[in-house]
């Protein structure tokens, strides 16, 4: 597999967790509004993009293969706590 080949298929292997991560972000400034507490969007998203990277991650050396349901519940419910952190929901 040439290096077009191998970023093309690692770009694929983590768009989820970009897609995720934009919409988690555009989520929070929804519900929690510009808040000073809040890190910059790009920060947020970086660190949502590594989580969800990792969870991915974790899911193809769980599984065995990528693209299970349970990866992606995992995917969704972990980035979903992270971003809460982030924005310091528990206040």
């Amino acid at each position: 597999m040439d290096v077009i080949a191998s970023a093309n298929h690692l770009l694929n292997f983590v768009a989820p967790a970009l897609f995720l991560s934009v919409g988690l972000w555009l989520c929070a400034r929804i519900f929690y509004g510009k808040s000073s507490e809040m890190l910059s969007w790009w920060v947020q998203i970086a660190i949502n993009l590594i989580v969800g990277g990792a969870v991915l991650a974790a899911g193809l050396w769980w599984f065995g293969r990528d693209g299970k349901m349970a990866t992606y519940t995992a995917l969704v419910l972990v980035m979903a706590l992270c971003q809460w952190v982030l924005c310091r929901g528990w206040r």
